[in-house]
């Protein structure tokens, strides 16, 4: 009932989706100014024995010869279905240090809480490396990193590289409509205007010393509007160095949809190994245009593709149909607030400490359990792609972008894109 609803709501927006203005739920009334930059992060509230279970790494990571790299899954996905099939074998391949973090309810739940496991990951990889850390995000996995960053600055200096494929970094426009219902966490939190993205994106986008590359298709059609640079995945402020890149920069007729750019886009996939081989951000002008011509990324095995990429599916509609519904955003942690407001620990409003303490775990554990359903949901490029993201549909056609691509390669010949 809930994906038939969303579907209508969805289809309903047509083209003139990009005017809608965020829901009165997910408007920004909470109180400010935000922290300051660089004031020291909180304690995880996350056990330590927990996080370190989430977070698996290769041999290569101990003393590491180069950065090691932290693949971050997108929403509805765990770093097996999502990575397991392409970017793991293409590092390995290249012989490339890597770790992957597993993120509570599937990367469905409170982005805060998941937060803490990025933060954990990035100081223990630095740890064990003794090196920078270079991190890859999918959809939602691209815009999580960068809650660790801003509000534990200690982790600025521990990551070289950020790369973003289709990132959620200013929300989408599908979750303003879908979120009229009863919605996930995870799509209420992603919705443009929301607590915490508005809370994300204060004071500053990027951080000095890091280098942001944003890799995002103009037919994303889950993570809207995303029509050039100016669009939801993109950064600008900030002292880092940044590239916000379209993969039809280099490929004009490019339709990867937003599936498609987390798992076998090898235009996206280009992009963020330029990136982590070069110094500073990726260039569109280093990739070559024969990268159009290739089906696949690197890594992606074709003989088993329509299996991989239907599990992969399959997974997010699992997670997706599992995943509880809520009517309100979860509230922003005290540490986010220069001033916490009145009920977090220490505030005069906070009656006793014990009490504070139990309101506090029970506010993490209903993030934790509240789960999301979008950002990594995407359906066939020949949907509109303007604001209707049906992500119902994608996933009701199940491996429809395999056929999809059968289809482009039968059209065009083999090795054509």
């Amino acid at each position: 009932m809930r994906l038939l609803r969303t579907l209508l709501v969805l289809a309903g927006l047509s083209l003139g989706a990009t005017g809608l203005a965020p829901t009165t739920a997910n408007a920004d009334t909470s109180p400010a100014p935000y922290a300051p930059l660089n004031r020291p992060g909180p304690p995880l509230s996350v056990p330590t024995a927990t996080l370190a279970a989430a977070l698996h790494c290769t041999a290569g990571v101990d003393h590491a010869q180069r950065a090691p790299i932290l693949l971050v899954p997108g929403t509805d996905l765990d770093p097996q279905p999502n990575f397991s099939w392409n970017y793991e074998r293409a590092f390995t391949a290249q012989h490339w240090p890597y770790c992957t973090v597993t993120l509570p309810g599937h990367t469905m739940g409170d982005a805060q809480i998941a937060g803490e496991y990025i933060v954990y990951a990035l100081r223990t990889m630095a740890a064990r490396a003794g090196e920078k850390v270079d991190v890859l995000g999918y959809s939602q996995g691209g815009m999580l990193p960068r809650w660790a960053l801003r509000w534990w600055p200690d982790t600025r200096a521990l990551v070289d590289d950020v790369v973003g494929l289709d990132p959620s970094n200013h929300g989408t426009l599908d979750a303003v409509a879908s979120c009229q219902f009863p919605c996930p966490v995870a799509d209420r939190q992603q919705a443009t205007g929301s607590h915490l993205l508005t809370a994300l994106n204060s004071g500053a986008e990027t951080f000095a010393g890091i280098d942001y590359t944003v890799v995002f298709s103009h037919t994303d059609e889950i993570v809207v509007p995303n029509l050039d640079a100016t669009g939801s995945s993109s950064l600008h402020t900030g002292g880092g160095h940044i590239a916000n890149i379209a993969v039809q920069d280099i490929c004009p007729n490019d339709t990867s949809e937003h599936l498609a750019m987390g798992s076998y886009d090898a235009v996206g996939y280009a992009l963020a190994v330029d990136a982590f081989t070069h110094a500073g951000v990726a260039s569109a002008s280093r990739v070559p245009t024969t990268v159009c011509a290739q089906p696949f990324q690197p890594g992606v095995d074709p003989t088993t593709f329509a299996t991989d990429y239907a599990a992969y599916v399959g997974f997010i509609a699992q997670s997706q149909s599992a995943a509880p519904t809520t009517s309100s955003e979860p509230p922003l942690r005290c540490y986010v607030y220069a001033t916490p407001p009145a009920g977090c620990p220490g505030t005069a409003a906070t009656k006793t400490g014990t009490k504070t303490a139990t309101a506090h775990r029970s506010i993490v554990h209903r993030s934790v359990s509240a789960a999301g359903s979008l950002a990594a949901t995407g359906g066939s490029v020949w949907l509109p792609v303007l604001g209707l993201g049906l992500v119902g549909l994608g996933l009701l056609l199940g491996a429809s972008g395999v056929q999809r691509q059968r289809k482009r390669q039968d059209r065009r010949g083999p090795g054509a894109a």
